[in-house]
């Protein structure tokens, strides 16, 4: 059964969004910069994986900060969007770019000692299968770190929006306990698993919905609101979420679940 049965958006309305966002991402991306640095540096510092893969690689920020941790090291990017792929090939960083699937992975068997996944993972409607695929690519001994959003993300947004009308304007994610669990019963040993809160600050409503376009990340729920949004409904967005202003801006907090997992010999 699926971890969500209509929940999460179609991969391939992930993919061609997210396509579409290659050329403006890197500009808006300071919470995806913040989420996979702190992923990166939780890292063992005298480790030298002989090949790793970042999951979900995007842009390739994170796997050009890979291929500089671990020189000598054979780097893989896979993404599922192939427009972040065409993006990220000519800056280099890995020595393959793969488009494919996190729930079905293109790889053989244990290919792999560290899978990197930075703020990829929430899109993918069945996380159990993400794991499942780690374990079997990874070597013995080899370690799976990611980055995922949980239930209470963009919070603020959606309740404004539930003042203003019943639809579905915000993305939704799982529960740090769906997590919890699914890493308890993956087979593979839980080093570390947490939830941290990250509150970004907008001086208005238009900056933050500007960058969730740009990002790629903005609303794909299925039930979603069709055609523009009127005047008027905007006009009320931006008049209940007025009442969560604060003195530095309008706050939007994201839920941030970190993970590090372990296949043991």
């Amino acid at each position: 059964m699926a971890e969500f049965s209509t929940a999460l958006p179609d991969k391939r309305q992930v993919a061609a969004s997210f396509s579409r966002a290659a050329a403006s991402y890197d500009g808006v991306a300071a919470l995806q910069r913040a989420v996979g640095g702190r992923l990166l540096a939780g890292l063992p510092e005298r480790w030298q994986p002989a090949c790793w893969l970042d999951l979900g690689s995007g842009t390739g920020y994170f796997s050009r900060a890979l291929a500089e941790r671990f020189p000598g090291s054979e780097g893989l990017a896979l993404d599922i969007a192939e427009g972040m792929l065409r993006h990220a090939r000519p800056l280099g960083g890995a020595q393959g770019f793969v488009a494919g699937d996190a729930e079905q992975l293109p790889l053989r068997d244990g290919c792999v000692e560290l899978i990197f996944s930075s703020l990829a993972v929430q899109w993918c409607a069945e996380f159990g299968a993400v794991l499942a695929e780690a374990r079997r690519t990874l070597r013995p001994g080899g370690v799976f770190v990611f980055s995922s959003l949980a239930v209470g993300t963009l919070q603020e947004l959606r309740d404004s929006w539930q003042a203003v009308d019943g639809f579905a304007h915000v993305n939704r994610f799982r529960s740090f306990e769906t997590y919890r669990q699914l890493c308890a019963g993956s087979g593979l040993a839980v080093r570390e698993l947490v939830v941290e809160p990250h509150v970004l600050m907008f001086p208005d409503v238009r900056q933050l919905t500007h960058e969730l376009k740009a990002l790629g990340a903005h609303n794909l729920n299925p039930g979603r609101p069709g055609g523009l949004t009127g005047r008027a409904r905007l006009r009320a967005l931006v008049e209940a979420y007025e009442a969560f202003r604060t003195p530095t801006g309008l706050p939007a907090t994201y839920q941030v679940v970190y993970g590090v997992l372990q296949k043991e010999s």
